[in-house]
């Protein structure tokens, strides 16, 4: 089938889908992709948290990664907000992750849920209610009874959650994965002994719920059986060392589409034509779930970002912190979705092989026993242009690029030639606070020495005082 006329069919497929659901089913995997209702998949995803913006902002939200070409929404859950005291539980408003999973289901996606529940994420106290900090005898995220006991209860409650709502495939929902710990071998080290068996014992607790869909764990190469190993980082089509077992698929967790700015940096950039690049080459060697983190930051309301993180969390990502299309990133990443989906059957189905077309070019085919064909030729020169001979045909491949055949014969997308323009963000002074009457004075109310009850011999600890209800302390010396 000619390249054109399967575009035509994919776009025909798009239209008659439209304002279709993402329903679930069955989901099970093998060494090359997850597999929904018996059908091999490639998957791309974004991270969008729900309390880093607003309920009357996510419709918007997850239609734009919809309309991105986006199949998956992929977010955290945040413990510190859903169990702000032992037992007391918030699931409303900004925290309303029900809602949030309804929404994308309505509009017709899938979701990854990463529970944790340890988050990291920028966020303060990595997503733990800071009421742990006094629980007798804990120690966070190690082969600790006092730990696991409250870890267990909490994950519990988040998939009986779900699991209420007919949230999970396996029911019917949208969830077709789910992430159990987070990034824990970058400091399992420092545990010792206690490290490996807690690694052991999260997955089998996790397994144990009984979800109905899939486990991961990022940057976990050890993660146990049945549990996936996924990659987290710029340029898993480089690094990612791969699945601990040929029967997993190769999952990258987090695509970081910029990076978090702290107080006192500039915003840190990363181009489209990078992220494109490292996709594309990602999905070439056999990848079949690509997450962007993150596609939406939003915004770190109050005091729920981690130290010296600004307010506005990835504000470079391809929707901007107030949830607008950065250009040219949101416009390439689209048109490199189109042109994957194009040969996704063939990705999934086909024999794969490789060849050098020169000293830093290569070509990675995929071929189907009925004569489907893709190819990806790559060219690593970072300066050079580079013309190559595939299949009879000469082409020109730009300086660290990629170009997808998606018949083996017309390049559908060069991750390098980028078509969209920069767009600039434009903002308008909606309310001016120049009169006296437009301010309020507000006035901490010192105590006298004499008057408070909290007296020590040695200056109090910052957090174990305020409870983490506070940044400020006042002390006074006599």
């Amino acid at each position: 089938m000619g390249w054109w006329l399967r575009l035509c069919w994919c776009l025909l497929v798009v239209i008659m889908l439209e304002g279709g659901h993402a329903d679930g089913g069955e989901v099970t995997y093998d060494g090359r992709s997850l597999i929904i209702n018996g059908q091999r998949q490639v998957l791309l995803s974004g991270s969008i948290h729900y309390p880093r913006s607003t309920p009357q902002m996510w419709p918007s939200l997850i239609a734009k990664a919809k309309e991105g070409g986006l199949d998956v929404i992929q977010t955290y859950v945040f413990w510190n907000l859903h169990e702000p005291n032992p037992g007391q539980y918030v699931f409303s408003g900004n925290y309303d992750l029900v809602q949030f999973i309804k929404e994308i289901q309505k509009q017709g996606l899938y979701v990854s849920l990463r529970i944790g529940p340890f988050i990291e994420s920028e966020w303060n106290y990595g997503g733990f209610p800071f009421w742990l900090h006094d629980v007798p005898g804990i120690v966070y995220r190690s082969d600790n009874e006092p730990f696991k006991f409250y870890m267990q209860n909490f994950t519990t409650k988040i998939v009986n959650l779900m699991k209420s709502e007919g949230l999970y495939a396996s029911q019917g929902g949208p969830i077709i994965l789910s992430q159990i710990e987070n990034e824990y071998q970058n400091v399992e080290p420092a545990f010792h002994e206690k490290g490996p068996p807690y690694v052991l014992w999260a997955a089998n607790m996790a397994v144990g719920l009984q979800t109905g869909v899939p486990w991961v764990m990022c940057k976990q190469q050890d993660a146990p059986d049945p549990v996936i190993n996924a990659c987290n980082g710029l340029r898993c089509g480089e690094t990612f060392a791969g699945p601990n077992s040929p029967n997993k698929p190769s999952l990258w967790t987090e695509n970081w589409t910029s990076n978090y700015q702290v107080y006192g940096k500039g915003p840190i950039m990363r181009s489209a034509e990078d992220i494109a690049f490292h996709v594309a080459l990602f999905i070439a060697r056999n990848g079949s779930f690509v997450n962007y983190y993150m596609y939406h930051g939003g915004t770190n309301f109050g005091r729920t970002s981690s130290s010296y993180v600004i307010a506005a969390y990835y504000d470079q990502a391809p929707l901007d912190e107030y949830g607008l299309k950065r250009q040219p990133k949101w416009g390439h990443l689209k048109e490199l979705h189109a042109a994957i989906k194009l040969c996704s059957t063939t990705l999934l189905q086909g024999t794969q092989t490789k060849f050098p077309l020169g000293t830093q070019q290569e070509a990675i085919v995929f071929e189907e026993n009925t004569g489907g064909c893709a190819a990806f030729l790559i060219n690593n020169d970072t300066h050079n242009n580079a013309i190559v001979q595939f299949r009879n045909i000469s082409f020109q491949l730009l300086p660290k690029s990629i170009s997808i055949l998606p018949d083996c014969k017309i390049v559908a997308f060069n991750t390098a030639t980028v078509k969209k323009k920069f767009n600039n963000r434009i903002m308008t002074p909606v309310q001016t606070f120049d009169l006296a009457n437009s301010w309020k004075e507000f006035n901490d109310v010192v105590v006298n020495f004499g008057d408070t009850s909290l007296k020590s011999n040695r200056l109090p600890e910052q957090t174990s005082t305020t409870k983490d209800k506070s940044d400020y302390l006042w002390y006074t010396l006599r």
